[in-house]
């Protein structure tokens, strides 16, 4: 149940990055839903890797690095899906900040309700 929640409601924060941001756009709820998943996947998948392959670097920059790769799989995410679009890397790299704002606002949120239970 938290999974789904939790789905829903970074397809809401994507929606709100959107209407924050003109840099990021989102035609629909349903783009938004995959656009949540497909960034969760990278996330999941992808960026344990690039954070393993980039760790000179990343601890060279004192790991702002990992902002870079936040942003590179925002915009990989635009990328591979119809409805939504991130205008350059400038904008993946502003927009995948709110995203990650919001999305540690989620996550507080959902922990505090699912203990409460």
């Amino acid at each position: 149940m938290k999974l789904i929640v939790k789905w829903l409601l970074s397809a809401a924060a994507l929606l709100a990055v959107a209407y924050l941001y003109g840099g990021v756009q989102v035609s629909s709820f349903g783009a938004a839903l995959m656009a949540a998943l497909v960034i969760g996947l990278f996330n999941m998948l992808l960026r344990p890797l690039l954070v393993l392959l980039t760790l000179p670097v990343t601890v060279i920059t004192l790991g702002l690095f990992l902002f870079v790769i936040n942003a590179l799989l925002f915009w990989a995410a635009a990328g591979v899906l119809d409805g939504f679009y991130v205008r350059g890397f400038g904008a993946a790299l502003l927009g995948s900040l709110i995203y990650s704002v919001f999305g540690i606002v989620i996550d507080s949120a959902l922990e505090r309700l699912f203990l409460k239970q």
